[in-house]
């Protein structure tokens, strides 16, 4: 009964909240408002109150989740904690429980619902329903990012992402077709170089894209970028500074985006603060070390804490709880299986403070939501003598050496045992069709080795343990190898 009591009143509170998080959503400028200072303690408090209603509810009115409880040995407690709420992942709850069972009263809504299909790039893809409501939270967040970035209507938007019963490039294309001209492309490079010659230089262009579509779209272009307006909004994976720069040429701004098929797009977003920051902790690893653990700078983003609750388990993997009781289906502590954490805004503070800098050294104006950092998928790494190498490792080494750039489109990583049961890691590179110097081909080896040292920190402990011809590199002409048949309309495979 108290829980019961408890809901109805958090959901009328949380209704009025929400009618004027509605009035500050009419434009960008109302909207910047929540990420004064003196609000971040309050949104994190309702943020809080969101997640605790939406359990009650998911309990109550969700049959996979009151079973999902009840396998969990779920105990209810006199005061209730989010950190005392089990788990959620792809194994004990989307793949043991129905589509159907998933949603609010067993049911998929009759009307309104778009069901989206994840890309399958760490295995068998999932299905997800998405509300009509929740899926205009999405497109109401996504256009006052627009406005907040780029501060005006009437851009040609391009969107290269994966189309069809993909999550993102649908949502991409549903939820910015009012704030500009729209094309649905997908990834096909050359109906974009097509729509570029057809309108020519005249309009300014926001291309939307996976980073590796996008870096294959500006290497292999026929036409003249230089006199066009180009910005590019890049997702579904690591964007490494060196990329970033080598887009730069060909575009004013590249900024990326952070979300899940699982969860929604755009949970967090690139800003010019986490931008900063990430440069800097690339200059200073002992900063970076600090802030994140690491010598090498994880992607970095900022959110909303009134939409997100975010946390990490023991083993630092972020979960997720997405706050709106309008959903179709309840996500609650929620593990992607994506490394990463969290950190306040004035924690960030404190930390460079420790260092000799502040904040406005980096960017004169700055939202104080909270930053979210994300290495990359823990399944998506390989282990190797007890550490693990990422494919974030792996692009920050192909970006930082120009004649890697040039050379080598894409990789993947393998770990494999010979027959005295010794393991070696290989790393496979996919040429881009120019031809790899002798001289660089003789020194792969040694140069992977050596920048593995350089930006994992447990390989560079664990090097110890191995002898270094036990890393090789492969190198593979387009499309053969472990990258032939590769489905264009999906992220890259990154474990071979």
């Amino acid at each position: 009964m108290m829980d019961f009591l408890y809901r109805l009143y958090a959901e009328a509170v949380l209704e009025v909240l929400a009618w004027l998080r509605r009035i500050a959503s009419v434009n960008g400028r109302l909207y910047m408002l929540l990420h004064a200072p003196t609000l971040q303690p309050f949104l994190v408090r309702t943020g809080t109150m969101r997640a605790h209603a939406l359990f009650l509810k998911a309990k109550r009115h969700c049959p996979a989740y009151g079973m999902f409880l009840e396998a969990e040995g779920y105990q209810n407690n006199t005061i209730w904690k989010l950190t005392d709420v089990p788990i959620m992942t792809k194994e004990n709850y989307v793949k043991r429980y129905s589509l159907e069972e998933r949603c609010y009263d067993g049911a998929i809504p009759r009307a309104g619902v778009v069901i989206d299909e994840s890309s399958g790039s760490t295995g068998q893809p999932n299905n997800w329903v998405r509300s009509a409501s929740e899926r205009n939270d999405v497109k109401r967040i996504l256009q006052l990012n627009y406005e907040i970035i780029f501060k005006d209507n009437g851009k040609v938007l391009l969107n290269c992402f994966a189309l069809g019963p993909w999550a993102t490039g649908m949502n991409v294309s549903m939820s910015l077709v009012d704030v500009g001209i729209l094309k649905s492309i997908g990834p096909d490079r050359a109906k974009l170089i097509n729509t570029l010659r057809l309108l020519g230089p005249k309009y300014d262009y926001l291309i939307f894209g996976y980073p590796p579509f996008i870096r294959s779209f500006v290497d292999e272009c026929d036409l003249d970028l230089s006199p066009y307006h180009i910005d590019f909004i890049v997702g579904g994976e690591g964007l490494s500074e060196g990329l970033r720069n080598h887009l730069r040429k060909y575009a004013k701004s590249v900024v990326s985006s952070y979300g899940a098929s699982d969860l929604e797009i755009n949970i967090g977003v690139e800003t010019p603060l986490t931008i900063a920051l990430r440069r800097v902790c690339l200059k200073e690893p002992a900063l970076c070390r600090d802030i994140f653990g690491r010598d090498n700078p994880p992607m970095i983003f900022q959110y909303n804490a009134v939409d997100y609750i975010i946390e990490t388990n023991d083993v630092g993997e972020l979960l997720f709880t997405i706050g709106r009781m309008s959903g179709a289906a309840p996500k609650i502590r929620y593990n992607l299986r994506d490394s990463g954490g969290v950190i306040s805004f004035a924690d960030l503070t404190k930390h460079l403070r420790k260092h000799g800098m502040e904040l406005a050294s980096l960017v004169p104006r700055t939202s104080h939501f909270p930053i979210l950092f994300v290495y990359g998928r823990n399944d998506s790494s390989v282990p190797f003598y007890g550490c693990k190498v990422f494919p974030s490792d792996i692009e920050q080494i192909l970006s930082s050496e120009a004649a890697l750039m040039i050379s080598f489109g894409t990789f993947q990583l393998g770990v494999t045992e010979d027959e005295h049961l010794t393991s070696h890691l290989t790393i496979h590179l996919e040429q881009t069709g120019n031809p790899v110097s002798s001289a660089l081909d003789s020194s792969l080896e040694d140069l992977f080795f050596d920048a593995l040292i350089r930006v994992n920190q447990d390989f560079r402990e664990v090097s110890k343990l191995f002898d270094r011809r036990q890393v090789h590199v492969q190198i593979h002409a387009r499309e053969t190898g472990p990258f032939a048949g590769r489905d264009i309309r999906i992220k890259n495979k990154y474990i071979a």
